[in-house]
């Protein structure tokens, strides 16, 4: 089959827009958030209370039984809440260390929101 599926090396990302929401837990402090965007190196959390720059956080999103996402992540850049319009507040996260699991149910998880409308 030509044009398979090779893992190609770019490091950049593709990410998606979504309006899924997920469980982010620093060390005293638990967010409900939405997810702005989605990629397999990292989140945008929108949330007016982020936690501190450099933090390390367990996010955790389950869509369905198959696709639930447990990682371990720290928080890259904050956006205050003065930005323009249209900029919502909040916080990068990169993930660290994904296994295969954690990075089978993203890839699942990103693939299920670039196909959905």
């Amino acid at each position: 089959m030509p044009g398979g599926h090779g893992l190609s090396e770019n490091r950049k990302h593709a990410r998606v827009g979504t309006h899924l929401r997920c469980w982010c837990e620093g060390e005293n402090v638990t967010l409900y958030a939405r997810i702005a965007n989605l990629s397999e190196g990292g989140l945008f959390l929108r949330t007016s209370t982020p936690l501190a720059q450099g933090s390390r956080a367990q996010v955790r999103l389950s869509q369905e039984a198959d696709t639930a996402l447990h990682a371990e992540a720290t928080v890259v850049w904050l956006r205050g809440g003065e930005q323009p319009v249209g900029r919502p507040p909040g916080m990068g996260l990169r993930f660290e260390a994904l296994d295969a699991n954690a990075l089978a149910s993203l890839r699942r998880i990103i693939s299920q929101q670039q196909t959905s409308p």
